[in-house]
């Protein structure tokens, strides 16, 4: 696979990294700034531009990784849920059209323990 379709297939999580990395050397970049100077009016400017941009995408990077992660649990539940409710149709256990509506499998229920 190369990368322009890896891109396509992956822009949210390349988004993320992007983010993540350019984030860290925002931080890095402030920190060598108010490394620099000893007057803290000096400092300010730094730190709000290094620190505040570099937290700022940070977060966005790691909330665009999260959900392209949320997404593909979602992509995998929905096949699992389809491969159920086509199951149940080959046993004749469904009632629905196929979609899955309705259909939970069961679980057997565990034993409680009285003492």
């Amino acid at each position: 696979m190369d990368l322009k379709t890896w891109l396509r297939a992956q822009w949210d999580r390349a988004l993320g990294a992007g983010a993540v990395v350019a984030g860290l050397v925002a931080v890095l970049i402030g920190y060598h700034g108010v490394a620099g100077t000893p007057f803290p009016a000096e400092q300010i400017p730094y730190v709000v531009s290094g620190g505040v941009l570099g937290i700022a995408l940070i977060g966005i990077g790691l909330t665009s990784w999260l959900s392209a992660d949320l997404r593909d649990e979602w992509r995998k539940l929905d096949r699992i849920e389809q491969l159920l409710a086509r199951e149940d149709m080959h046993n004749g256990n469904g009632s629905t059209a196929g979609n899955g509506a309705g259909t939970r499998p069961t679980r057997p229920r565990a034993r409680s323990r009285v003492s």
